[in-house]
């Protein structure tokens, strides 16, 4: 079963780091407005993929916080942070993830971290940085990816208990359906104006929400329901590395050796975190959680970070844009 939810993730990471050939079609449209189409579209084929379970109160409260920082305050603090900073310096410090995951999943659990899956997190920090680079900068800019850095961690910390009760669907389902009316509200506060897409903007966006959206979300979301936040979070540092190879192989650009070192050091820290033994049964989600993956609706007869997993639709433009994130970009 670990291999399979292992693979989940690295399929995740795989959908982020490659979206930047559909997103870079977007760099026009609108972003809050795709985004908001993009959640609707998602909501709406996650609804028929499973069946009816009600959050209660505190779990709704939960997936309001999902959809507000991992999914609204992401993109918006993105959008800023753009304005004051190159996309591959944002990558860098949105890439310190996994770090951030390792540290803050086992205290949410109450459960002291690993040092191997710290150490294994910091390589993998370590090898996306090199393969991203770096760039300009401000205080402004750097405040922001901050708090782009703490919206991406908080996707997966917030959702996390919720997963063994309401399984990786529902989550999902719930979490993107709660972001349209929150992505709605913030509208008027960025300035930007809404408006139709063209047809090729249009089957961009069914892309993302379908394809991006829904099979990211609930791929990682099964991946951080079965391995452990921090374990999953190791894998974040595969989007820029997959990007990489999204780039060589569409825009015929050779990598340059220092982002080759990226990715030993990337897959370095991928084998000591994965060699550091299997979650324990009592803090993964259990049969619960492949029960909900597995039911349908009864009327109906799957499935992003980091993402998604959700950046901005048009943040992966290019390939530090399309690192930020593990299940939402």
């Amino acid at each position: 079963m670990n291999r399979l939810h292992t693979f989940y993730c690295v399929l995740t990471c795989a959908i982020l780091g490659s979206s930047f050939t559909v997103s870079r079609s977007l760099a026009d449209f609108p972003v809050l407005t795709g985004q908001a189409l993009r959640y609707t579209l998602a909501a709406a084929a996650l609804a028929l993929l499973t069946s009816w379970l009600r959050p209660t109160g505190r779990e709704l409260l939960r997936l309001v916080g999902v959809a507000a920082t991992g999914l609204v305050g992401f993109n918006v603090l993105l959008m800023y942070a753009l304005r004051h900073a190159d996309p591959a310096a944002i990558g860098t410090i949105v890439g310190a993830s996994p770090l951030l995951l390792a540290l803050l999943g086992p205290l949410q659990e109450r459960r002291r971290p690993a040092p191997r899956l710290l150490l294994a997190a910091a390589v993998v920090v370590l090898g996306a940085v090199l393969v991203q680079g770096g760039g300009r900068i401000d205080g402004a800019g750097l405040a922001a990816a901050t708090g782009v850095l703490v919206c991406e961690a908080a996707f997966s910390l917030l959702a996390a208990p919720l997963l063994p009760r309401l399984g990786p669907v529902r989550v999902s389902a719930w979490s993107t359906a709660l972001a349209v009316p929150l992505l709605l509200v913030a509208l008027p506060f960025t300035g930007e104006v809404p408006r139709l897409p063209s047809a090729g903007e249009a089957a961009a966006l069914a892309f993302l929400g379908l394809v991006l959206t829904v099979v990211a979300f609930v791929c990682w979301y099964s991946g951080v329901a079965h391995l452990g936040i921090e374990r999953a979070g190791v894998f974040v540092g595969l989007v820029p590395v997959f990007a990489l190879i999204t780039v060589a192989v569409v825009d015929r650009v050779t990598p340059d050796p220092r982002q080759l070192l990226g990715v030993a050091a990337v897959s370095a820290g991928l084998v000591l975190g994965l060699r550091s033994g299997p979650r324990s049964p009592d803090t993964g989600a259990g049969r619960d959680n492949q029960d909900a993956w597995n039911a349908p609706h009864s009327s109906s007869a799957p499935a992003a970070s980091p993402a998604s997993p959700g950046s901005s639709v048009s943040s992966s433009a290019s390939p530090s844009k399309a690192s930020t994130s593990p299940a939402r970009t």
